[in-house]
């Protein structure tokens, strides 16, 4: 289903610089300490960032084209390719591998179309809720979805699942000491085809928010880091947040020191002329 036989899995442990439960084999277990070592790092060490689409190209979902990106060449991806890759890896440890397509709910009232992807790998009967790619906000580790509301307390971060009418799934952050729901999901089972479709309209649709601006995030242990456009904003666990203008001859250093993105020379040339057509 994932493509995991074709996932250099070393060197995407590598990659997450994974530290977790080995058997004595040398092999990792499809068990529940290795889905949230893997999951932890891999949060930990990849950004999430669309730039790709900012520079027109195609954002391509077959594994090797993410292995090549996101691996070897230790960039970022965004949902597609962040849990298309979790879940190749997943897949080549022996989980039970599903996805799932969700709704953003992070913009009030205003209904937004199913685009986000995320995944749920069952282990010893009970399912989790794996999501990667949802960026400074996400979870940094599995949430179980077993018994709906229960809470799922990562650091200083709290998650929870509730569960709607006709089997909806929504997952909430808690923001100081309210609750804020983040997206929400049936139980369709979705497939990496269907990603595909979903891939198409986040990086090519003129209502995409992915179009025509910086978007990077990473979901930090201690704060929570985006930048969108210009805007770099932290958030704290009580729920403040802090914000600050990035100019464009700072971006390429704050890409490095806040999301660990060293861009190439590619990357570094599309950048500074995204930047002169925007003076």
């Amino acid at each position: 289903m994932w493509s995991g036989d074709e996932l250099d899995l070393d060197a995407y442990l590598a990659r997450i610089g994974y530290d977790g439960p080995v058997g004595d084999d040398g092999e990792l277990r499809p068990d529940l300490a290795t889905l949230y070592a893997v999951h932890r790092a891999h949060t930990g060490a990849i950004a999430f960032e669309s730039l790709d689409v900012l520079f027109g190209r195609p954002v391509g979902l077959d594994v090797k084209d993410i292995e090549d990106k996101l691996v070897h060449g230790r960039r970022g991806g965004y949902c597609y390719e962040q849990n298309l890759l979790l879940a190749a890896a997943l897949e080549r440890i022996g989980f039970e591998v599903s996805g799932r397509g969700a709704r953003n709910r992070t913009r009030g009232d205003t209904l937004l179309p199913v685009t986000h992807a995320v995944l749920v790998a069952t282990v010893e009967g009970e399912p989790w809720l794996c999501d990667t790619g949802f960026g400074h906000q996400g979870p940094r580790e599995p949430v179980p979805l077993a018994r709906p509301g229960t809470e799922s307390t990562q650091g200083e971060w709290t998650y929870a699942v509730r569960e709607e009418e006709d089997g909806i799934l929504a997952l909430s952050m808690r923001r100081g000491r309210s609750w804020r729901d983040l997206y929400a999901f049936s139980p369709q089972r979705y497939h990496p085809v269907d990603y595909v479709l979903l891939n198409h309209y986040s990086s090519s649709h003129p209502r995409s928010a992915f179009i025509g601006q910086v978007i990077v995030q990473r979901p930090g242990d201690a704060v929570r880091t985006a930048l969108v456009g210009s805007e770099l904003t932290r958030l704290y666990p009580d729920g403040r947040t802090e914000s600050e203008h990035v100019a464009p001859g700072e971006l390429l250093a704050v890409l490095e020191r806040e999301f660990g993105l060293r861009l190439g020379e590619r990357d570094v040339e599309d950048l500074a002329r995204i930047n002169r057509a925007g003076d």
